[in-house]
C-alpha cells in the first residue's frame, strides 16, 4: 500500500473508532482543542484533578501533556499521567510549550522525560532546549528557530528517550530511529491563530491511540491539520473565520482533496 493510502486510512480509522484522548492542556486553548478532536472524529476528556489521573487514563487510548499554563498543582498531576502512561503502556504525547523560556518548565520537562513519552511535538527552539543542544532562545511559545535547525536536537532526543520527534514548522519533520518525514503542508495564517499547534498535538494523541505504526499515524495527524488549514485559508478573511473554517475542514475533508495536497517525502 502506499504511503498516501496508509495516511489517509490513518485518518479514516480515527474517524471509525473514536479514540478517547485524555488531554492535560493549557487552559488557553482547551476550547479548540476539544473541538478540533471531536471534528476529526476522536472523543476529547479534559481532567487534570490528581484524584482521577490514572483512573482517566484506564479508559483512555492515549494521553496529551501540555505544559502551556504551567503551574505546580497541573505540574504534579503531568508527572503523575506521565508516570501512570508509562507504566501501563499507554501512548502519551508531550507538549513541551515554552521549553528554555524559564527554569521551572525546564524542570518539570527533566521530571517528563524520563517517562519515554511516545511523542514529543514541538516547534523548533522548543526541541532545541528540550534537548539542550544549544543556548537558541524561546519567545514565549513562538519558535525564534527554524524546523531544520532542530534536526540534531530532535535524533538526541530519539536516541535518548526512545521517542518519536515532531518538529513542527513552515515544513514539519518526524524523526524516529529510522526514518524522518518531511511534511509541507499548512498556511502561514495558521500561525496567527493560538493553539493550532497545541491542536495538533492532540491530534497526534489520537492517532497513535489506535495505530500501530506510531510514526505513520504523526504524519496523519499532521497532513490532517496542515491540510485542513491550506482549505480553510481559501475562505477566510483573517484568523477568527480561519479558526472556525479549519474545524469545518477537519470534519467534512475528502480522500480527494487529502490526496490532491499532499505534500510529504521520506527519507
Amino acid at each position: 500500500m502506499s504511503m498516501e493510502k496508509i495516511l489517509w486510512e490513518q485518518v479514516q480509522l480515527v474517524r471509525q473508532k473514536s479514540p478517547l484522548v485524555h488531554n492535560i492542556t493549557n487552559y488557553v486553548v482547551m476550547n479548540n482543542t476539544a473541538n478540533a478532536l471531536l471534528a476529526a472524529g476522536a472523543s476529547p476528556i479534559m481532567a487534570h484533578a490528581k484524584s482521577e489521573i490514572q483512573e482517566m487514563i484506564g479508559i483512555s487510548h492515549s494521553v496529551i501533556i501540555n505544559i502551556g499554563t504551567l503551574d505546580e498543582y497541573w505540574s504534579e498531576s503531568m508527572i503523575l499521567a506521565a508516570k501512570t502512561a508509562h507504566s501501563t503502556g499507554k501512548p502519551w504525547v508531550l507538549d513541551p510549550v515554552g521549553a528554555g523560556a524559564t527554569s521551572f518548565r525546564d524542570q518539570v520537562l527533566n521530571q517528563l522525560l524520563p517517562y519515554q513519552p511516545t511523542v514529543i511535538r514541538g516547534n523548533a527552539s522548543e526541541i532545541i532546549a528540550l534537548a539542550k543542544a544549544n543556548t537558541t532562545a524561546t519567545k514565549g511559545v513562538d519558535s525564534t528557530a527554524q524546523s531544520n535547525e532542530a534536526v540534531d536536537a530532535a535524533r538526541s532526543l530519539v536516541t535518548r528517550y526512545g521517542t518519536i520527534v515532531c518538529i513542527s514548522g513552515e515544513t514539519d519533520i518526524i524523526i524516529d530511529h529510522q526514518q524522518e518525514i518531511f511534511i509541507k503542508n499548512g498556511h502561514p495564517l495558521m500561525t496567527k491563530v493560538t493553539g493550532l499547534g497545541c491542536s495538533a498535538t492532540a491530534l497526534i494523541g489520537a492517532f497513535i491511540g489506535i495505530a500501530e505504526d506510531k510514526v505513520m499515524a504523526v504524519a496523519a495527524a499532521m497532513v490532517l491539520i496542515g491540510i485542513a488549514g491550506e482549505l480553510a485559508a481559501e475562505e477566510s478573511k483573517g484568523p477568527a473565520s480561519l479558526q472556525v473554517n479549519l474545524i469545518d475542514q477537519l470534519y467534512t475533508i475528502t480522500e480527494q482533496e487529502f490526496f490532491n495536497r499532499l505534500k510529504i517525502e521520506r527519507k
